[in-house]
């Protein structure tokens, strides 16, 4: 084996299997795009082997999966609220169907680790990686170690309950931060104001249909002065600032670096985080500042913080 080689990383959603080819200074050499078969666990992992062989080369030293869900230390996938999967033995099949050391981590965690070691997060020691997407995911980097806890369950900050009688999650409780701060939220919200205004811009993208409203429907109308869709972000903004407000007091990390698919959104979803979260916090005006920063690493943090942490765990490091 190449010491020196690339490593594979697989961030394993509920559409799509994203597979990249990562050298040891985060770059992409090569990634793969599948399908992922979310009602059927046999095929997903399967879809998984052949994404990895699509672009292993001779030299890959192991490969790593990011995979949203209460992943053991172990690379076992105990539970996922979003996928169809129980006792999911994600690190030992791909390991053993591509006979190369391989590990498993939550999604979460590898961005993190992705954003740490090559993206927003260089140069901390104690980084808060909130991860806005379908639901919210999280990742702890304490002391320049990627922190898992007792089991590998750690910073599933997006089900810490909030509105005790709010709606169902997936993860089966109610009131969940992710149904109230994130993706899904901005779509909900959105669907709800392309009905209640039939003159809103939101509800000219839409075609007329407020249910057909996505995210990025809600983003563009923002960009373009909507003012219902700004509101959507205000609000949507202002639980996400607050939420990381109750982080920091427990965590007190250096940076909390949002990531995610709305975190594209940018400065219409973070200015009034940044703003809830100065109003929230414990004696702003006390402590160090807490900089709330966008991703760098885009859709790609968890796969290339997955291959990192293969790199890590061959060379002995914190990850």
């Amino acid at each position: 084996m190449n010491e020196r080689g690339p490593a594979i990383g697989i961030d394993v959603g509920g559409t799509k299997i994203a597979t990249l080819l990562v050298g040891r200074d985060g770059s992409v050499l090569a990634r793969e795009m599948r399908r992922t078969p979310a009602d059927d666990q046999q095929a997903t992992l399967d879809a998984m082997v052949e994404a990895a062989r699509a672009i292993a080369t001779t030299d890959v030293v192991g490969v790593g999966v990011a995979a949203a869900g209460m992943v053991d230390l172990g690379g076992l996938m105990r539970y996922a609220p979003n996928l169809a999967w129980r006792d999911t033995p994600l690190a030992p099949f791909v390991g053993d169907a591509l006979g190369l050391p391989a590990l498993a981590d939550n999604d979460g965690n590898a961005a993190a680790w992705g954003e740490f070691r090559h993206g927003a997060g260089q140069g901390s020691r104690q980084l808060l990686m909130v991860s806005v997407g379908t639901g919210i995911g999280g990742g702890l980097v304490l002391d320049g170690a990627l922190y898992r806890g007792a089991n590998g369950f750690a910073a599933e900050i997006g089900h810490i309950v909030v509105e005790p009688d709010g709606l169902r999650c997936g993860c089966g409780n109610r009131g969940c931060w992710e149904l109230v701060a994130s993706g899904s939220a901005i779509t909900r919200q959105g669907r709800n104001a392309a009905a209640r205004h039939p003159h809103s811009l939101l509800r000219e993208l839409s075609g007329g249909i407020p249910e057909s409203v996505t995210g990025n429907m809600v983003t563009e109308a923002a960009r373009a002065g909507d003012t219902v869709s700004r509101g959507i972000f205000v609000e949507v903004g202002h639980r996400l600032g607050v939420g990381i407000a109750g982080l920091v007091n427990v965590l007190d990390p250096d940076v909390v670096v949002v990531g995610g698919g709305a975190s594209e959104a940018g400065e219409l979803l973070l200015a009034p985080a940044r703003d809830a979260f100065v109003r929230a916090v414990e004696g702003p005006g006390e402590r160090p500042e807490v900089p709330i920063v966008q991703a760098a690493l885009g859709n790609d943090a968890a796969a290339i913080g997955a291959a990192a942490l293969v790199f890590a765990r061959l060379a002995g490091d914190a990850g």
